[in-house]
């Protein structure tokens, strides 16, 4: 159920975004996205090593 509130409240965001036509918005708020997903899985994977050396 967690996940699914959170997949809620990004889709809400972006609905939001796209509303008030703040379309800049949009590939900054996917790139921040990105980087949490790459910091959640860097610390639960046996991958962290690699993906910690590239920043």
């Amino acid at each position: 159920m967690g996940i699914f509130l959170k997949l809620g409240i990004a889709r809400e965001l972006f609905s939001f975004l796209w509303e008030r036509k703040i379309w800049w918005m949009i590939p900054m708020v996917f790139f921040l996205l990105a980087f949490g997903f790459l910091f959640i899985f860097a610390q639960s994977s046996a991958v962290a090593p690699f993906i910690y050396t590239l920043f």
